[in-house]
């Protein structure tokens, strides 16, 4: 009898459920699987076996039902399990398109300027027309589906094997990397509120600072003023350099970030009750003691936030802790991996250039809230470049009406300029500026920025550029990727080179750039970043330190966290900073209060920092169009891979560093 023949007629194990539990059912299926399939196969059941386990709960079935969807639904042969694919990757595509479509359109006039429905438009933005999805696609079995035949590989396996693998093999993975832990409902809602009270933490942290004093008892703000924490603080820090004495409110406000990171602004300051002076630096009130201080809540926050992690931990075999799903799920990018670029950078032989620039510039020794500096060359003035906009674009739905023609003079050939430059809607938005992608094709992107009252001026055109280039990339990865599963760029980073890369090209739509303007603000962008990537580098080791550290003393207090924090900023400061910044009484690196609302998300800022340079480094004398569209079409593959395949090589901080390094010399 041949081995054919044998697993043709080997018997079929019938299920007893009065006897075998759900525990058995898994061995079983197995058994049952490969009589039916072959022992070539037994490899790819036991694991897709293994999957649905993994994930099965008692709601979906007794045993008998898990065999029998083991035995109805496991796919062996090639073609079969091409036509599954193409009908997941198809299902999923509108599941989660039209979803997202939903869900861009319920908040758009919560966005816009413009027709606004005060409380209307706040509970139609928040409306989530499917808060269990994830359950569902359990429960519905289509998750199970995806599972029982589609690897879910670990990013170990996608670095070591993705270069060689289709963009059907990229798509198997994609579809069932749609498919995590099934999350309990309770620890779900206990996970969100944590969140919450740690963002609502964060937002409603405003600094009252109009009784803050300066060294020279001085006051800089008026009575009422309130800066949140730390971003507004740093912004007027920035301000500071306009001011020929704004030295002295520099340290001002960087003795109140210090008070705020460690917890020691007195608490009627905080409460507004206060209204003597503040002299931070001593942390004195009229001279004398301060009273009561704030406390511990900012880490008090960072210790829930680390708890709640905990309790998703057990959920997560392959990647039992936040940090580790942070940078393998999220990221995809090897946590040593990640930390050495940020090391690399910090290391640089350029910035000890830089801060001689700076500290040229500035006229006097850096201290160490020079690290904001970033105003590297004097902009023109803004009523001349307002007026150069206008001279183009009337408003902004003449610069949406003239997209296509812009896009020609970029280097688009007509067809591919009409057609992305006629799917890009243009609106005013509330805010700063931003974009959103189409998820389905049929669908436009939409680009959002400022505007003047009556004409759109430079703030809002030099936004807009910024969206268009984020609305180019979300337009290609949606409609000239080569599979629905692959549609979109690998991290944020990606698509902020393009964004980037757009905006450095403001001037040449208005007319106003020449070769040699051109090759200045290129040095200038290549500075500036160098400058801002140096900066939040420090932040980012800093969080991811210090959730080591957390994971090592599980049963920290507040107090402890705090300490350490402190400790590990000075020494990060001491190894990568004082040299140049002289020492930080601050503690300045502790700063970032993403630590509180979005943990460890920090080093994806260093990370987009390099990557949009490095793209914008090797697009240099390019063709634009084309190198836009080729790039933006590679897929949703690893960080590193689409790199390489982008520009050649690897992420890597050498470029941003080399290119700040050659344009030093351009600014004087």
């Amino acid at each position: 009898m041949t081995p054919a023949t044998a697993e043709a007629t080997a018997p079929t194990i019938t299920p007893n459920t009065t006897t075998f539990t759900l525990a058995d059912a898994p061995a079983r299926a197995i058994t049952s699987l490969v009589s039916t399939h072959g022992e070539s196969h037994r490899h790819a059941i036991e694991a897709g076996v293994a999957r649905v386990a993994s994930r099965w709960s008692d709601k979906d079935g007794d045993a008998k039902a898990f065999e029998d969807f083991c035995a109805k639904h496991f796919v062996s042969d090639s073609g079969e399990r091409t036509r599954l694919l193409a009908r997941l990757e198809k299902a999923l595509e509108q599941i989660d398109g039209h979803l997202y479509e939903m869900r861009r359109t319920l908040r758009r006039h919560h966005d816009l300027r413009g027709d606004e429905f005060p409380g209307v438009d706040d509970i139609l933005a928040q409306f989530d027309p499917a808060p269990d999805l994830s359950e569902q696609l359990y429960k519905q079995k289509i998750a199970h589906l995806a599972l029982l035949n589609f690897e879910r590989p670990t990013l170990a396996r996608m670095l070591e094997s993705g270069a060689s693998w289709t963009d059907a093999d990229w798509a198997a993975a994609r579809v069932a990397h749609n498919f995590g832990p099934r999350i309990p409902v309770e620890l779900a809602d206990r996970a969100r509120k944590v969140s919450f009270e740690a963002g609502k933490f964060v937002s409603h942290f405003h600094v009252p600072v109009g009784g803050v004093v300066d060294a020279n008892g001085k006051r800089w703000f008026e009575t009422d003023r309130k800066l949140i924490a730390h971003w507004l603080v740093r912004e007027e820090i920035k301000a500071g350099y306009g001011d020929p004495d704004g030295v002295f409110k520099q340290r001002a406000l960087s003795w109140v970030m210090a008070r705020h990171i460690d917890g020691s602004i007195p608490q009627r300051v905080m409460s507004g009750e206060e209204k003597r002076d503040w002299n931070p630096e001593k942390n004195t009130v009229s001279g004398g003691d301060a009273g009561e201080l704030f406390g511990l809540e900012r880490y008090e926050h960072w210790i829930a936030n680390f708890r709640m992690a905990r309790e998703f931990d057990p959920l997560y075999p392959d990647e039992p802790t936040a940090i580790a799903r942070k940078f393998a799920l999220e990221r995809e990018m090897p946590e040593a991996e990640v930390e050495k670029l940020m090391t690399d950078l910090l290391d640089a032989p350029v910035r000890r250039d830089l801060a001689a620039f700076m500290s040229k510039k500035l006229g006097r020794a850096l201290e160490p809230f020079d690290i904001y500096f970033d105003d590297v060359v004097e902009a023109k003035p803004a009523t001349e470049m307002n007026a150069a906009v206008k001279a183009r674009f009337t408003d902004i739905k003449d610069f949406e009406r003239k997209l296509p023609t812009v896009l020609r003079e970029l280097g688009f050939d007509a067809k591919d300029a009409d057609f992305l430059g006629s799917h890009v809607r243009a609106e005013v938005c509330k805010g700063a500026g931003h974009a959103m992608r189409p998820y389905l094709e049929g669908y436009g992107a939409w680009l959002r920025t400022s505007s003047l009252e009556n004409e759109l001026g430079w703030d809002g055109f030099d936004t807009a550029m910024h969206e268009l280039g984020h609305n180019l990339e979300q337009l290609c990865s949606t409609y000239f990727v080569s599979r629905p599963a692959l549609r979109g760029v690998p991290n944020t980073a990606c698509t902020e080179a393009f964004a980037f890369l757009y905006q450095s090209l403001a001037k040449r739509v208005l007319g106003l750039e020449d070769a040699a303007e051109a090759a200045r603000q290129f040095a200038v962008d290549s500075v500036t970043t160098m400058l801002s990537a140096c900066q939040i580098a420090g932040p980012s080791l800093l969080e991811l330190r210090a959730w080591r550290w957390l994971y090592a003393n599980p049963t920290a207090t507040p107090a402890a966290l705090r300490e350490e924090v402190l400790r590990i900023a000075a020494d990060l400061w001491t190894r990568f900073y004082e040299r140049d910044f002289g020492k930080d009484p601050y503690h300045i690196l502790a700063a970032y209060q993403h630590m509180i609302a979005h943990p460890l998300y920090l080093p994806d800022y260093t990370l987009g920092h390099m990557m949009s340079h490095q793209i914008r480094s090797y697009m240099r004398g390019k063709d634009l169009a084309g190198e836009t569209k080729r790039i933006t079409s590679l897929g949703c593959l690893t960080p590193d891979l689409w790199m390489r395949r982008a520009v050649g090589g690897p992420v890597s901080a050498a470029p941003l560093a080399a290119d700040a390094a050659a344009g030093l010399p351009l600014l004087g």
